[in-house]
């Protein structure tokens, strides 16, 4: 059971970094609105709290000091400057690093940890250190600034009594929260003593065993102040009856009875009548004790949001009020959900299959059926829509963590470089986004460690000091496209062309093309950098980015411009599931081709066509040529009969080439769930996945891309059009 609490909190944990990270960078971009500050105070603090439940001590401190430097900053006594911002952004790194570490496990880096504390608290005044503030009058702390002309000396934190009642509602018990780890957090607090209260526990027959009956009186004796006490209850508020009050809360009960009771029996000082108070609030102040619906909580841990949610009243079955608030979630095991998408996959399948019967039936009137049958095909679409949407999620979390590996990467090389995001609520499929973090990890290292500049050499060149990467995600036509781009000095062609042929990764006399160089980068063992650093120089990194992202059937190019810097695009299917595709016919077999990819088709005539070379062809479509690509020809495939590619798809690559891809006949459109070859027959040059159609048959999914990259007459016209542009 433990684990499982540790599991949601590191989950919970999780969810506000991120909200950290997102305040911390609306407030670099120049918003101090004191919502946004508020809402990374409540965020560490609810770290903290958390943390200090399962004893993790270095995160507790840690989070300690940085809410502080936080408080002072919503009490107006600190100004955001600069200077404080980028400390704040290095402290949210090193939080996120040490929940890591009491995570998986690991050491955390002493040196830079005892830095980050000694820079934290320059910004937190002495008396903050030992300051524990008492209730005073209504509640409000103690003053500390006029002594009468007596030096303030350092308040001692005194020991107080704490008398807890804590009953869990049954809802508690389904979130997996434990009232032994609990009762356990406040043990290490101070002295503890436990009552069991079982005077709800009915008799055996009539107990339900999903409702809750047992209550627990508690007594602690402790030096820590009461937003300690109230933060080990953080993760079960709304799912318990809690009450927490302190032997101080009556002695300021008593000084708030004695202020008003003083303020109605001194006279006015210009003599008029005192007012006469009503019956009603005579015998009210009379009868009933003070008795606040819940206590006091501090105001240095508890922002005023926070005070109107706790002042609310509990007593409607611990239920949390839901406007405004965040969506009410559900945690799913990612395989049940996994499960779910392959059922809805053998459901297109046998959609496809139950069509293709019905066609070879020979009925002359099938409408009535065929009505049903597309209403069949509208509703699997829409579940399989829906499934998939509850797999995609936004690309905001991994963006988010980009930024502190592009301010790790800053201060490793000495340079000064920000990172900005676009399109972050674009949604990928979930297994897109783990796979991609080490991907972009590298790309954003490069970036920094070779394409941006010295800020002198930046200042010379005429570009500002700081140098800026640009992060995007956007749908374009079916696939998910994810830019990052630099203003850095581009890439030195050149020099990466001779290092290739140093170490002996092409000849000494290859011509290559600006992309075809650019791509050398790439290439496994192939490396810049004159040093080995802890960013680069061993050899290990771009052919990585390049097998992570066709690991999950996308592809990336590189286009730079020498002094305005460089950008890499990655190309993603939008999910891993179903894709919308054109059955098509290649030497007799029968293959899909994704429908993003094209943009039309025709029937071609001999006058369309022009020679090209010795073997090569072109067509001619509305005055411009385009390099046919005979499908069957580059996978190596022979036609039995006579006919000949007749039907022409006209693809477009993300680089902008286009290619007519040559194939003999064209059948239907439709939707196809894509199976992968992983593991059964390895990379097919051309050939993406498979899929299984109506019939039962495997269909190759092919990849237009790998086959116009490798068509001789694409790379011979490619060339020609290059010649003759430069001529």
């Amino acid at each position: 059971m433990s684990g499982s609490i540790q599991d949601t909190f590191f989950e919970e944990c999780e969810e506000l970094l991120e909200a950290t990270d997102e305040g911390l960078t609306a407030i670099e971009g120049g918003d101090h609105n004191p919502e946004v500050v508020n809402a990374i105070f409540r965020a560490v603090h609810s770290i903290k709290g958390g943390a200090g439940a399962f004893g993790l001590d270095d995160l507790v401190a840690f989070a300690h000091r940085f809410e502080t430097v936080f408080d002072e900053v919503r009490s107006n006594r600190l100004d955001l400057d600069e200077k404080l911002i980028q400390l704040l952004l290095r402290s949210s790194d090193h939080l996120s690093a040490l929940v890591e570490v009491a995570r998986d496990g690991g050491q955390v880096d002493e040196a830079h940890h005892d830095t980050l504390l000694a820079a934290l608290d320059e910004y937190i005044p002495e008396e903050e250190e030992d300051l524990s503030f008492e209730p005073m009058g209504l509640g409000g702390p103690t003053p500390v600034g006029d002594l009468g002309g007596f030096a303030a000396a350092p308040v001692v934190p005194q020991e107080e009594t704490y008398r807890i009642r804590f009953h869990p509602l049954k809802e508690m018990y389904g979130t997996g929260n434990e009232p032994f780890f609990l009762f356990q957090a406040l043990r290490d607090m101070g002295e503890l003593t436990v009552t069991l209260d079982e005077n709800e526990l009915p008799g055996f027959d009539a107990m339900d065993v999903n409702d809750s009956y047992l209550a627990w009186d508690l007594v602690l004796v402790t030096k820590e102040p009461r937003s300690v006490v109230e933060a080990v209850f953080e993760f079960v508020e709304g799912l318990c009856e809690l009450s927490i009050v302190g032997d101080h809360d009556a002695e300021a009960e008593a000084n708030a009875l004695a202020a008003l009771d003083a303020m109605f029996s001194a006279p006015p000082a210009d003599g008029a009548a005192l007012p006469d108070p009503s019956p009603e609030v005579d015998s009210g102040t009379a009868a009933a004790p003070f008795e606040p619906p819940v206590p006091a909580p501090e105001p240095e841990a508890t922002p005023a949001s926070a005070v109107e949610k706790a002042s609310a009243p509990k007593a409607e079955s611990g239920k949390q009020e839901q406007r405004g608030g965040p969506k009410p979630t559900l945690r799913v095991e990612l395989e049940r959900v996994d499960r779910l998408i392959n059922a809805v996959g053998e459901l297109i399948i046998n959609h496809s299959m139950l069509a293709q019967q019905i066609a070879n039936l020979n009925v002359a009137d099938l409408r009535d059926v065929e009505t049903e049958l597309e209403g069949f095909k509208n509703l699997a679409r829409d579940i399989q829509e829906g499934v998939m949407a509850i797999r995609a999620q936004p690309v905001k979390p991994l963006f988010q963590r980009m930024a502190r590996i592009v301010r790790e990467a800053s201060a490793a090389t000495g340079k000064t470089c920000k990172l900005v995001n676009e399109g972050e609520n674009t949604e990928v499929d979930k297994t897109v986004i783990e796979r991609l973090s080490d991907p972009l990890t590298h790309i954003l290292r490069n970036a920094v460690d070779h394409g941006i500049e010295k800020p002198e050499d930046r200042e010379a060149a005429g570009k500002p000091a700081t140098g800026e990467i640009r992060l995007s995600a956007s749908h374009r036509s079916g696939s998910v496209c994810i830019e990052i781009k630099d203003d850095g000095a581009g890439v030195n062609r050149p020099r990466v062309k001779q290092i290739a042929i140093e170490k002996g990764l092409i000849p000494e006399n290859a011509e290559l093309t600006d992309s075809e160089i650019d791509n050398l980068l790439f290439m496994p063992g192939f490396s810049t950098a004159k040093e080995i650093s802890n960013l680069s120089g061993r050899g290990v990194g771009m052919d990585v980015v390049k097998n992570a992202v066709t690991g999950l059937g996308g592809r990336i190019n590189i286009s730079s411009a020498p002094g305005k810097g460089s950008t890499f695009t990655i190309i993603l299917p939008l999910t891993l599931a179903v894709m919308d595709g054109m059955v098509v016919s290649v030497a007799d077999q029968t293959m899909v081709v994704p429908i993003t990819s094209i943009v039309e088709t025709m029937r071609g005539s001999d006058d369309m066509i022009n020679n090209l070379g010795a073997d090569g062809t072109l067509l001619s479509i509305r005055g411009n040529f385009v390099p046919i690509c005979d499908v069957a020809g580059a996978l190596g495939l022979y036609r039995e009969s006579e006919q000949q590619a007749g039907v022409y798809l006209l693809v477009e690559t993300e680089t902008g080439q286009r290619c007519a891809l040559a194939v003999d006949d064209i059948h239907d459109q439709r939707q196809v769930v894509i199976k992968s070859l992983d593991g059964v027959c390895g990379e097919i040059p051309g050939v993406a996945a498979a899929t299984i159609l109506g019939d039962g048959k495997i269909a190759m999914i092919l990849d237009p891309e790998s086959i116009i990259a490798a068509s001789p007459t694409a790379a011979a016209f490619d060339t020609e059009r290059r010649l003759s542009n430069a001529s």
